[in-house]
């Protein structure tokens, strides 16, 4: 059997130029991936703990320094972080084809049960019972969303400079400014400041429905939970979804396994049909290809960068002022009733007092929601 060793610096693991060698370790990206995006619930952070356990830990792919390396990667561009790691690690494991399977295989499981929940939503979303579990999801995800709003703000705002860039971005946000625009301006002030001191419309055409996804994929800085901002410009602006039915698409996104992003998905399926979901998830997910095929061989450059640090810094801070934007805009049609105030209240104590994850909630508040349809059914 050839033996097998990792190289610290190396973009793959040094191997034996056998094609079935490299056949075999392809078919284990592709194992290895499709099993983690069709079990890793929980959001982009426990994606990654479930990456560096099995990629790291288990299979000896590479050593610890090399995946937190990767991680820092991931944060410097946009897109959805923990699929850019299974891109980043299908490359190192299989060179290029390895890229495009590790990212294709960890989407693909998620990818197809949303479509087939957005089928069945379509289908029966008004009735009792499954109204019911919905209407009982918003406020949990409310509660989510502040949950990541809370953790993200204590990482990224540290000093008055990233805590006013937060507040400034929530209050251009909640005035109309596109959150795209504001990314875009926060990423060229960090590099301005770093550089002076280092330190139902199914006619809608399927064109029109990649070129907003694309647009997003290609822009979306920070956890998955971003994109709810990005989808509520793009999309319910435009009109083509309302507050609630977003609300039912992140819920489903954080229900299935995978990338939280897979909620591109499901509004694609409203939007324009199965041919709106798989353009929506195309345009959502080919951006994270196209830059970690450009970055990753620059990786050790761009860490060491000051100029390029202090402008994340300042992006994550604006990020930190979308989400709570968001927050803000999504509570009317979250709490809008007693029974969704409790419920909000209820999933506020599980997740903050005893400690439950947020899949476990949303899965509770799912239940309860289905049991309260059948009892007012009945």
């Amino acid at each position: 059997m050839a033996s097998r060793t990792v190289h610290p610096l190396s973009n793959s693991l040094v191997t034996g130029p056998s094609a079935r060698a490299a056949g075999s370790k392809l078919g284990e990206v592709a194992l290895v991936f499709g099993r983690l995006g069709a079990v890793a619930f929980g959001g982009p952070t426990a994606h990654i703990a479930l990456q560096e356990a099995e990629c790291e830990r288990r299979r000896g792919w590479l050593d610890r320094q090399r995946f937190l390396d990767l991680v820092a990667a991931t944060a410097l561009i946009p897109g959805p972080n923990s699929t850019e790691m299974a891109i980043h690690l299908g490359r190192l494991r299989a060179g290029w084809p390895g890229l495009l399977v590790g990212g294709i295989a960890f989407i693909l499981p998620s990818a197809v049960l949303v479509t087939a929940l957005a089928w069945a939503y379509v289908r029966w979303g008004a009735v009792p019972a499954a109204t019911a579990i919905l209407v009982t999801l918003r406020p949990a995800v409310l509660v989510v969303i502040v949950d990541a709003l809370w953790g993200f703000g204590r990482t990224a705002v540290r000093t008055p400079r990233t805590a006013l860039a937060a507040l400034v971005a929530a209050g251009l946000a909640l005035g109309g400014v596109s959150d795209v625009v504001l990314v875009a301006a926060g990423l060229a002030v960090g590099l301005a400041l770093a550089r002076l001191a280092p330190g139902r419309l199914r006619a809608v055409p399927l064109g029109q429905l990649l070129l907003v996804f694309t647009k997003i994929g290609a822009t979306l800085f920070g956890s998955g939970y971003v994109l709810i901002a990005y989808l509520r410009a793009e999309i319910v602006q435009r009109g083509w979804l309302d507050d609630a039915r977003l609300l039912d698409a992140v819920a489903i996104g954080q229900l299935t396994p995978g990338p939280v992003s897979t909620a591109a998905t499901f509004v694609g399926y409203l939007v324009a049909g199965l041919p709106g979901a798989v353009v929506a998830t195309a345009g959502m997910f080919l951006p994270s290809f196209a830059f970690v095929a450009a970055t990753g061989p620059l990786i050790e450059r761009w860490r060491t960068r000051p100029v390029l640090r202090g402008a994340l810094d300042l992006v994550n801070a604006v990020v930190v002022g979308l989400i709570a934007a968001v927050a803000v805009r999504l509570a009317p049609a979250a709490l809008g009733t007693t029974f969704a105030l409790v419920v909000a209240a209820a999933a506020g104590v599980a997740l903050w007092v005893f400690g439950f994850s947020t899949t476990a909630i949303l899965g509770a508040a799912a239940l309860v929601g289905l049991a309260r349809g059948w009892l007012l059914g009945g």
